[in-house]
């Protein structure tokens, strides 16, 4: 098993490095237009296999060929948000990016699967979607995961419980207009309502809308940990086949009264992608969330189109 990861910085570095500790597949491919850099940071990773026992290769690279055979690819090649700026001022430099990539990764391997990490996370992953050529499964984005990370780390701080524990699911667009759903959140399969007052909660859905801007303005760029390791738990999923149920940032066709574009729901990832979008029985507010959110996501996904990139 070979998985491709296109951009080395820090989140691509991370996934990088994240999937090598997992040992569960033969070969990393780190590749970015800074081929020194790849090398490096496959090198550093692979130098730390001795120590942390694991057995994946690492390559580094700025050459196409290199990622030949790739059964998943990861991208994460992109320009980082900047304190002030939102995921949609991404769009016309990132795009690009993420095109060129799909298209050259295309040369060389046939049928991958693309996870897309690269923001504004739900256009981006539209973009490699007209760009692969390949079925709506086997192109998806990376973005539930991570906030429903967020979500679950600032309950279990405030519930002095350990995160392993909370379980909870997350739609919508990956920005401000996500849609946490305090309703199929659970800590220990105990309802999240029966343990903290409803502001509380309120309070903590909000901050994790705005959980990617916190970290922005606290570091002066993206996060990269819990992004690449999100990333990495759904090549993991793949590579064995769990068919794990995460929110991702899916195609739909009319699940959700929503067609022709990418939005995060639920999903079951295996070994050919995804598997099975799940349908949830969204309440009035609920649904008027997601669709409020699609709308977001919609008019970013209609100014990539006037560009005309595929």
């Amino acid at each position: 098993m070979k998985v491709t990861v296109v951009g080395a910085g820090n989140v691509g570095a991370t996934v990088a490095n994240v999937l090598a500790h997992k040992d569960i597949v033969k070969e990393v491919v780190l590749l970015d237009i800074r081929g020194n850099f790849a090398k490096g940071k496959a090198l550093d990773s692979w130098q730390q296999a001795p120590i942390d026992y694991y057995s994946t290769q690492l390559k580094g690279t700025d050459n196409y060929k290199d990622t030949a055979g790739s059964d998943i690819v990861v991208i994460t090649a992109g320009i980082p948000r900047k304190p002030g700026m939102s995921r949609d001022d991404l769009i016309s430099t990132n795009a690009k990016i993420v095109v060129s990539v799909t298209k050259s990764i295309k040369e060389h391997s046939k049928n991958p699967i693309f996870i897309i990490v690269s923001n504004p996370l739900d256009v981006m992953t539209y973009a490699c979607f007209k760009a692969a050529g390949l079925p709506d499964s086997r192109v998806f984005g990376m973005a539930g995961i991570l906030d429903t990370a967020r979500y679950r780390a600032f309950l279990a701080t405030a519930l002095k419980v350990s995160p392993k524990d909370i379980q909870a699911v997350l739609m919508g667009g990956h920005g401000d207009t996500m849609v946490p759903l305090p309703r199929y959140t659970t800590v220990a399969g105990i309802p999240v309502t029966e343990l903290i007052d409803r502001k509380k909660l309120n309070a903590i859905v909000e901050r994790t809308k705005k959980g990617g801007g916190e970290l922005v303005k606290l570091m002066g760029t993206s996060a990269w940990y819990a992004p690449g390791a999100a990333a990495a738990q759904m090549v993991e999923s793949i590579v064995k086949d769990e068919n794990r149920i995460f929110p991702c940032c899916a195609y739909l066709k009319g699940q959700y009264g929503i067609k022709n574009m990418y939005l995060g729901v639920p999903v079951q990832l295996g070994k050919d992608g995804i598997t099975k979008i799940i349908k949830l029985d969204l309440n009035k507010t609920e649904q008027k969330a997601l669709l409020k959110s699609k709308d977001a996501v919609k008019k970013v996904i209609d100014s990539f189109k006037k560009m005309k990139l595929v």
